[in-house]
């Protein structure tokens, strides 16, 4: 919860930087009119960073749970040095491939729409299996486990990660006034589910729950069936919304006397070679936990706290009062402190279950 009210406040500031300025239009553009060329490319790498780690996870989620949808099923499918359910994987990337080609942001928005449907049918899912009774919620949930606080907090920040694409969203706005009520009302319905998320798993399945919660609910019942399906569907929408900000940067890079079929098609290309690489990452690297805690880490902090906070301090210095000059120092000082701590812990944790796999192999 604490993360979730720092996270709709760094929203806030973001809107302030933005009504400041009404020719900022993306998260890059604040960043330039903060600091210049060199916070124009802090934020840019950053943002392709978080965009490309992100994809890699949901790639791994696709993974994880197309094997269990397909749990004892023959597929006889057979290529050399490729597992069934990697094979699977690399069919359902190339599915949504073909997204990536498509221009019309409102085609795009139809995706993000059916992905958000995917995930409040996921938390359905997992709510009637709680009510209906298919597990025994017995499980004591332990208060607190500090030492796990490193390595989580990089999961937790990145469930509140969408500032990239805020300063669309506010412009985008008929009435960019209300940007804050908004936000506010966002994310306490998003913390609100992952409360309750967290509770519902952790009281079925104790400290057993795995990575994704649909992976612990037994596949024989209907609602872990469409769960695990809704689970498949919903990282294959993310893929174009993910990949925009990049797309709508590399087209204003591009020479403007080019004709818009060859900026798409250089669009498109340039993004199913970004997905192919994803997918060689996610098939090498298949520990979807360890590698969302280090994207959060590593740049959704960055994202969500630090940069806000960093932003707003510049932009608005001499404007704003003592006491919230120090709340976003703070901020920033908090924010930069959790980031080393969750990337350590979590690359830890990464490079020991990658040596644990190859010795498996080894062997």
């Amino acid at each position: 919860m604490g993360l979730g009210m720092m996270c709709a406040y760094s929203s806030h500031i973001l809107g302030i930087c933005l009504r400041k300025n009404p020719k900022l239009t993306s998260f890059v553009d604040i960043g330039k009119h903060a600091f210049g060329s060199k916070g124009r490319n802090v934020a840019a790498t950053i943002i392709y960073m978080e965009i490309f780690m992100a994809l890699v996870s949901y790639t791994i989620s696709l993974h994880d749970n197309l094997t269990t949808v397909f749990l004892g099923t023959n597929l006889n499918l057979h290529l050399p040095n490729f597992s069934s359910s990697q094979l699977l994987t690399v069919v359902a990337v190339l599915i949504a491939m073909p997204s990536l080609w498509i221009r019309d942001l409102s085609s795009i928005s139809f995706l993000s729409s059916v992905g958000i449907l995917m995930s409040l049918l996921i938390f359905l899912c997992v709510a009637a299996t709680a009510l209906l009774g298919y597990v025994q919620s017995n499980h004591t949930i332990p208060v607190l486990h500090l030492h796990n606080i490193p390595s989580v907090s990089g999961l937790y920040v990145f469930g509140y990660g969408g500032h990239i694409v805020f300063p669309e969203l506010y412009t985008a706005m008929k009435d960019p006034s209300k940007f804050t009520k908004v936000s506010i009302v966002s994310f306490a319905v998003v913390t609100a589910i992952y409360t309750t998320l967290g509770f519902m798993g952790a009281k079925m399945f104790g400290k057993d729950v795995k990575s994704q919660i649909t992976l612990s609910m037994a596949p024989e019942h209907i609602v872990t069936k469409i769960a695990l399906w809704a689970t498949v569907v919903a990282p294959m929408t993310k893929y174009a919304l993910e990949f925009t900000p990049f797309a709508i940067q590399l087209e204003h890079a591009l020479p403007s006397s080019m004709s818009a079929r060859t900026k798409t098609i250089i669009r498109g290309c340039i993004g199913s070679f970004s997905l192919l690489v994803i997918l060689t990452l996610a098939l090498s690297v298949p520990y979807f936990e360890h590698v969302l805690s280090l994207t959060g880490s590593l740049v959704s902090v960055a994202v969500c706290l630090i940069l806000p906070c960093a932003f707003y301090v510049k932009i608005c210095w001499g404007q704003i009062s003592k006491p919230l000059l120090l709340l976003n120092l703070f901020l920033i000082i908090f924010g930069f402190v959790l980031a080393v701590m969750g990337t350590i812990s979590s690359s830890q944790l990464l490079l020991k279950n990658l040596q644990s796999h190859n010795l498996r192999h080894k062997e």
